[in-house]
Formats: C-alpha cells, structure tokens, sequence
C-alpha cells in the first residue's frame, strides 16, 4: 500500500512553506512565554488592587492600581527587571485583608503613580506599608497572593 502524505501535501515545496507558516504564527506565543516581567498572581477567590513600588531614575515611585481577579496573574511590571528590590502592597476589593509591609510609600484612592516617599499626607495622599521583595537581580519575578499571608482574616 503507498504511503500518504500528511495533511494531503504532495511536495516538499508545499510542506515546507506549511511548516514556515507554522513557525511564524507560533514564534510570537513562543517569545510571550519567555518574557521577563514583575508578576502578581492573586491565589485568592476577591478581586484585588495592587500597588507597586521601585526605585527609578525619578527616585522612589508608587504606581496603583492594578486590578487583579480571583485565580490570575498580571504583570505589573513589564520587560526586564533594573532594581534588585520591589514592594508591593495589596487589598482586596471587600475591604477585608491587605497584603502590607513596613516600608512606608505613598498611595492614592484612585489610578495613581506618586514619585516620592515623604510627606504623603501634606501632598494629599495616604501613607501605607509595601512588603519589599528581594529578587536577587533576576530579570523576572512573581509573587504570589495567598489567603494565608493576607492580613485582617482569620488565619488557621
């Protein structure tokens, strides 16, 4: 019995331009994949709002708000990481937990990107507390929001 092509390609010529066809399409999912960012991945079943701090050419800066949903991640920083150290603060939008720290930084109530630390009540914004992550100068990192670590709930 004679052998059939796959896909009913009769000639290399055609199966060649197929698989640079499929090359083309698949190289940009490839690239997302491997991309470098600050990730945020909300483990918990609220919706969360976070808030990101760094150390920029600006000075310090605290940018807000990303809004996270139950069970997914979003980059909050894109492309490869420049600074050893970021913060984060979060809340969920129940108003029940936060995920805070002991580095104060300024934040606002709505869309915000505040550059210095000093003064935020005087220049009408609140104070709060970002927890600092050390990513050891790795060009990616995620953190990971879970019900365990969020402050203001029962925890087991």
């Amino acid at each position: 019995m004679p052998s059939r092509p796959i896909l009913g390609l009769r000639s290399p010529i055609a199966a060649a331009v197929l698989a640079l066809a499929l090359f083309a399409v698949s190289a940009p999912l490839l690239s997302t994949a491997a991309r470098a960012d600050f990730r945020v991945c909300n483990g918990t079943q609220a919706l969360v709002g976070v808030a990101v701090g760094q150390r920029t050419a600006e000075g310090w800066v605290s940018e807000g708000w990303w809004r996270i949903p139950a069970t997914t991640c979003r980059s909050v920083i894109e492309g490869e990481l420049q600074s050893r150290y970021y913060y984060i603060y979060a809340e969920d939008a129940e108003g029940v937990g936060r995920w805070a720290g002991d580095i104060d930084m300024c934040i606002a109530e709505n869309e915000f990107k505040i550059v210095g630390v000093k003064d935020c009540f005087a220049r009408g914004f609140q104070k709060m507390g970002f927890r600092e992550y050390d990513t050891g100068g790795q060009g990616s990192w995620m953190v990971q929001l879970t019900e365990a670590a969020r402050e203001g709930t029962d925890q087991p």
